[in-house]
């Protein structure tokens, strides 16, 4: 697109049509409303049950005719039109096979939801102290929607896998624990440093004590009423898949090409990180190389106060030696805060910022119980990928572009193809210019990449039915065969291993999209360069590219080449 971003462009009849779905969405969706900044209905959380999943649906398809009964008036409209049919008719495809209602999983569903719209929210004042407890105590009731949808999905014979009932119970039990979240909130809450007191300590005691007993209840209730019913097997099945595939990609592709390339990934990647692992030590092997560097103290931090420190002093490192030479940064996108997570699941992830940013767009670091040793080798692609020029950049640029998209391309359009697959290009693209020439962080890099690649090989090969690889032993996937694929390829610490692994298990065709969004993104560019040759210019690319907004990676493609 070639749009002047600097000047307004006048509101047209497919930016009501987005502009409507996307008020009439978040209205739905108070959670979705404080993910994206929106502000109204703090206090509430949204209808779980089969109705609310049921109104979603019903937004959607009233938006879909008016979408198809429009008249784009520019190539802005063009791509909102394509991009917001691909989206919704994709939600509308996994709400007719029954997802919505069945879903459960250890990292993105209701279950984790639910809890994780708190760490969102201001904890500054009195007044957002008696906000956070009044929707504390809407958890009981929003759960219990939940369960009206996953006893539906069960009466049509959809449960997830034993595997993932079994550890969501676990992961609520964490919760509830006497050093869980709901009881850390309280005792850590305050105003100005000072503790809480008298009735509003009172009021959030109370809100947490009823979330807590009602997700100890869902942990007991999961037992007893889904787990009878769980399969065994955790594998969703290729025609599941192919669905689950397109969208998180917004895009089709060739799983059984894409699966053995993802299986050539790995070795490249591998024999990549031999020569490192040589350079460090004649004779060593990638596992040896990996020792080494960990036992190497310029690599260390202790404690979260210096990983939080070291996070934000390369995010801001970063920002200031790209703004203006790769990129374009607009001034409040120059602002990212990095963050230690409430939670300790061990996961890193991105929450971008409010429409006017008066909340920024901030990287979550979720350490895991216990873990105080960390290791700069292996996390410095990690800060490139949530932050510069990674997820912040992406969406923080987006949401800055007022001017030009409406705030359902701004705020809500998402892929996960789109987002993570440029995350992971912006990880190469550091390497390409020079920040991972160290051969440790050089190491963390490929090391990051190898476990992209793996879940390639395992989320499509599992579910999909396809043969393991013959060094794993060939035939038919299961549980033992796809740990050893991980842990030869995925260098990290096991816990994590065993989390990553439940969640590709559970949660069918997400983890690919990283690998294969950024082998997507990379074909764009060179499509790009062979046809502007000479006159191609990177920073104009990235540019281009990400003005389009967080769209379907097929949207994204004809977009950029100007094909709508």
């Amino acid at each position: 697109m070639t749009t002047n971003t600097h000047s307004t462009r006048p509101q047209t009849d497919v930016d009501r049509i987005a502009e409507a779905y996307f008020d009439a969405a978040v209205d739905l969706s108070p959670i979705n409303a404080t993910y994206l900044g929106v502000p109204g209905r703090e206090e509430d959380l949204d209808d779980l049950s089969p109705a609310g999943n049921a109104a979603h649906s019903d937004l959607r398809r009233r938006t879909l005719a008016e979408l198809a009964a429009a008249t784009p008036a520019d190539d802005v409209d063009a791509v909102t039109v394509a991009a917001m049919t691909e989206r919704l008719q994709l939600a509308e495809d996994r709400y007719a096979a029954g997802l919505d209602e069945m879903s459960l999983n250890v990292l993105a569903s209701p279950l984790q939801s639910v809890r994780d719209v708190f760490d969102l929210m201001p904890q500054a004042s009195a007044e957002h102290w008696r906000t956070f407890a009044v929707r504390l105590g809407k958890i009981p009731a929003a759960l219990e929607g939940y369960k009206e949808s996953l006893l539906l999905a069960r009466e049509r014979g959809q449960v997830s896998p034993r595997r993932q009932v079994v550890a969501c119970a676990e992961q609520i039990r964490d919760l509830v624990a006497d050093d869980g979240y709901f009881a850390k909130v309280v005792a850590d809450a305050t105003v100005d440093g000072a503790p809480l007191e008298g009735d509003l300590r009172d009021a959030l005691s109370a809100g947490a004590q009823a979330a807590a007993t009602a997700y100890s209840q869902m942990a007991d209730w999961l037992e007893r009423e889904l787990l009878p019913h769980a399969p065994e097997g955790d594998a969703c099945g290729i025609e599941r898949y192919r669905l689950e595939s397109r969208y998180f990609l917004g895009a089709t592709v060739d799983l059984e090409e894409t699966y053995r390339w993802g299986q050539q990934e790995v070795a490249d990647l591998h024999a990549q990180m031999a020569e490192i692992a040589e350079g460090l030590e004649p004779g060593a092997s990638v596992q040896r190389g990996v020792e080494i560097l960990d036992a190497d103290e310029r690599y260390h931090l202790h404690g979260t106060g210096a990983l939080k420190e070291w996070m934000q002093e390369r995010a801001d490192e970063v920002i200031d030696n790209l703004k203006d030479v790769h990129f374009d940064i607009p001034e409040p996108v120059q602002r990212i805060e990095c963050m230690i997570a409430p939670t300790q699941t061990g996961g890193i992830y991105y929450t971008g910022p409010s429409d006017d940013f008066s909340r920024p767009g901030r990287m979550w670091w979720s350490v895991p119980k216990g873990n105080t040793e960390f290791r700069t080798w292996n996390e410095l692609s990690t800060v490139y990928h949530e932050g510069v020029p990674g997820h912040h950049l992406q969406v923080a640029q987006t949401v800055y572009r007022s001017q030009l998209l409406n705030r359902w391309r701004r705020l809500e359009a998402w892929t996960s193809g789109h987002g993570e697959g440029w995350a992971l290009y912006a990880e190469r693209l550091m390497a390409e210019l020079g920040y991972m020439d160290d051969p440790g962080n050089r190491m963390g890099w490929l090391a990051g990449q190898s476990l992209r690649a793996a879940r390639v090989v395992i989320d499509i090969g599992v579910h999909c039915g396809f043969d393991a690889p013959e060094e794993v032993g060939g035939g038919a996937w299961d549980y033992d065969k796809a740990w050893t694929y991980l842990t030869r390829y995925g260098f990290m610490d096991e816990k994590i291993l065993r989390f990553e692994l439940n969640r590709y298990l559970g949660w069918p065709g997400q983890a690919p999209s990283y690998k294969i969004g950024e082998r997507l993104w990379l074909q764009l560019r060179e499509e790009v360069k062979q046809r502007e040759g000479d006159a191609f210019d990177l920073k104009t690319f990235h540019r281009n590219a990400l003005d389009v907004g967080g769209v379907g990676l097929d949207t994204l493609r004809a977009a950029v080449l100007q094909e709508l």
